[in-house]
């Protein structure tokens, strides 16, 4: 049996390609500058001040130096860069928004799958120049536009110069070029926004992370400290987006100080004399007859502009709000007491609310921004407060969580926002952070494995059967033993012939997420057995680095003589709830999964609505169309595998 280490922190290696990067015709290195050297700081000159600098090559430093090679606070250098990217660097990869590196330089070619033209082949899209900032940077620094795209040391140093020639162009009086506070406006130029409210909340969400300061390990290792600067003084954030409506304010439903705006989803009928030719949302009064009880975490897979018009064609399906990277801005699509189309599930649909985030599952992290997270996090606060939602990983979900409704569905489902999104960092800036809450005795416990040195091998993010780049991720994996070297386990779902689970990014057949609770049937050493699809899967939770927090809580079983107990994707009502009405009978199938004699699963929520909107038409011109059927039928929320499913109260037990 083996007993491999469960993650692996990468190596510190930060500025690491600087010492040898050939610039404007010379290498950089630890020699004096050459007589032709321009009297304003030059790359160059920022990139000798590192390698000549204290002997730990650290990202600390490198933002050290490019602070004083370009006149730079520190602290607004260091606070633009945790807003963009948390300090991270990806090498020459580049974001949905086309940034690279640290200082998230851009450029404004980007992939957009919407426009995908079915040979294979991708199209692109041009955005501002206010997003062509890599090759302004470039420029500045008289680096290539290589260099700062694709090494963290020179790409600091970029960004660091362009926000000089911000704060130089705004020409400041006051010449305060050492205070953080007298460069608010040059933050806000930074954050590539086209309107002025996104540019101001974007420097808002700086000089707060600046006054309160922040400390993390990057995803390759580096040691990063920003240190708090309480009472830093910073203007007033401005409240409304100007060339908006006051039909378009009053729908828009963000709290006070987000940068939102209304974007609208079209309700519009486009195949008369065809009733069911419409869409791309159904009107609905929800929270008066159906309850809002989940918000649904989505990743786009294509560019901000292309999902802006994928959700504004009446053609195509809805979700509530839409969250760019760059900067966190948040584009409002439908009001919360309708339904859109989002996740696949017309059960889900009619209780959630759904929140695209511009990015790529198998791209990584990198892309799912801080702003992105904080903006984003600012919102399902508001919206689980307004709307009585549990802050919890049962009703915080992704989309790789929301279940097929019938078996045919299953292997359709989709896995976004995939294994890159830090459920961890986002549950705790909810305010919920996913700990132990074991107030008893109780073999349940909660998937917690960390999330930047969790690093689970994958294949298949950019090039098929290839290696995913090694990066921290939220999931653990199953094992048909408690080994390693053992398979996978199987999901019938997902692979109806039999085979086992695989490492293939899109592949959630055999992987537990943060958050995510289980029941402990066995033990093996560092190895734990846990109930997962009607088996057991083994996943490594060794003592001294554990994967599993002590948690509590009730659990399901099939009823005392029952061989099994079948599973839903959906809870709609009986048949007989439709007696009396034009509404047809919706079918409740179980799928292909059952819950076997003996096994336990954790409860998620026992108090789940029975109930289907019948919405069929535009305008509502069928019989008792736009009408709510309400059953006795009673049914659980569980977690049972990465997805979360529902059983019949009459078909279990609850274990307390």
């Amino acid at each position: 049996m083996t007993n491999p280490p469960r993650r692996r922190m990468l190596s510190a290696v930060a500025g690491s390609g600087a010492l040898a990067l050939v610039v404007a015709g010379f290498t950089v290195g630890t020699t004096a500058a050459p007589s032709n050297a321009q009297a304003e700081p030059t790359g160059a000159e920022c990139l000798r001040a590192i390698a000549n600098g204290p002997s730990t090559q650290d990202r600390q430093r490198t933002f050290a130096a490019a602070s004083t090679t370009f006149e730079v606070p520190a602290s607004v250098l260091l606070g633009v860069s945790y807003l963009e990217s948390r300090w991270d660097d990806h090498g020459a990869a580049m974001s949905t928004s086309g940034g690279y590196g640290p200082m998230h330089l851009t450029d404004v070619d980007v992939p957009d799958n919407s426009l995908a033209k079915g040979d294979g082949s991708v199209n692109t899209f041009s955005g501002p120049q206010s997003l062509r900032t890599a090759s302004v940077a470039a420029k500045l620094t008289k680096l290539s536009v290589a260099a700062v795209t694709s090494d963290d040391a020179a790409n600091i140093c970029a960004g660091a110069a362009l926000l000089a020639s911000y704060q130089s162009d705004l020409d400041n009086e006051t010449g305060q070029t050492t205070s953080a506070s007298s460069w608010y406006d040059a933050v806000s130029r930074y954050s590539g926004a086209t309107d002025a409210v996104a540019a101001d909340a974007f420097a808002q969400r700086v000089f707060t992370t600046i006054e309160s300061g922040k400390a993390r390990t990057t995803s390759d290792g580096q040691r990063m400290t920003l240190a708090a600067q309480p009472g830093l003084a910073t203007p007033a954030a401005k409240s409304t987006t100007p060339g908006a409506t006051a039909d378009d304010a009053s729908k828009v439903d963000c709290p006070v100080g987000l940068d939102c705006e209304w974007i609208e989803a079209p309700y519009e009928w486009y195949g008369e004399p065809n009733p069911y030719a419409y869409g791309n949302h159904d009107y609905a009064n929800r929270q008066e007859d159906i309850d809002i009880d989940y918000i649904v975490v989505h990743d786009t897979e294509t560019s901000y502009d292309g999902t802006i018009r994928l959700v504004t064609n009446p053609r195509y399906v809805s979700w509530q709000y839409t969250i760019r990277s760059s900067d966190g801005h948040i584009a409002q699509h439908v009001e919360a007491k309708d339904v859109a189309f989002q996740a696949g599930n017309w059960y889900m649909n009619m209780h959630s609310i759904g929140i695209e985030h511009e990015g790529y599952a198998a791209q990584g992290a990198a892309w799912y921004t801080e702003a992105m997270y904080q903006n984003s996090a600012a919102l399902v606060r508001y919206l689980a407060d307004k709307y009585d939602v549990k802050l919890d990983r049962a009703h915080i979900i992704g989309h790789d969580q929301v279940p097929g409704i019938l078996p045919a569905y299953v292997r359709g489902m989709h896995w976004d926002p995939g294994p890159y999104w830090d459920w961890e960092r986002y549950m705790r800036l909810l305010g919920a952070p996913i700990k132990p809450d074991r107030r008893s005795k109780s073999d349940v416990w909660t998937v917690r494995p960390g999330f930047t040195d969790n690093v689970q091998p994958m294949v298949s993010c950019t090039q098929a059967g290839q290696p995913c780049k090694p990066q921290g991720t939220n999931f653990v994996y199953l094992h048909t033993q408690p080994d390693a070297s053992s398979p996978l386990v199987k999901d019938a779902g997902l692979r109806p012939d039999g085979s086992n689970s695989t490492t293939h990014v899109s592949d959630i057949g055999a992987r537990l997420a943060a958050g995510q609770k289980v029941v402990v049937a066995k033990r093996s050493g560092d190895w734990a057995g846990v109930w997962y699809l009607g088996e057991i899967g083994w996943l490594y939770s060794p003592k001294s680095d554990p994967v599993l927090a002590p948690s509590d809580g009730p659990t399901v079983s099939a009823k005392p003589g029952a061989e099994s107990a079948p599973v839903y994707g959906r809870a709609y009502p009986e048949e007989a709830a439709y007696a009396g009405t034009a509404v047809p009978y919706q079918t409740v199938a179980p799928l292909q999964y059952t819950i076997k004699a003996g096994q336990k699963y954790s409860l998620a929520d026992a108090t789940i609505d029975t109930n289907y909107y019948y919405a069929k038409t535009y305008n509502a011109s069928l019989p008792d169309d736009h009408t709510v059927i309400t059953g006795q039928d009673k049914y659980y929320e569980i977690w049972f595998g990465h997805r979360l499913f529902y059983v019949r109260a009459a078909d279990v037990v609850v274990n307390q």
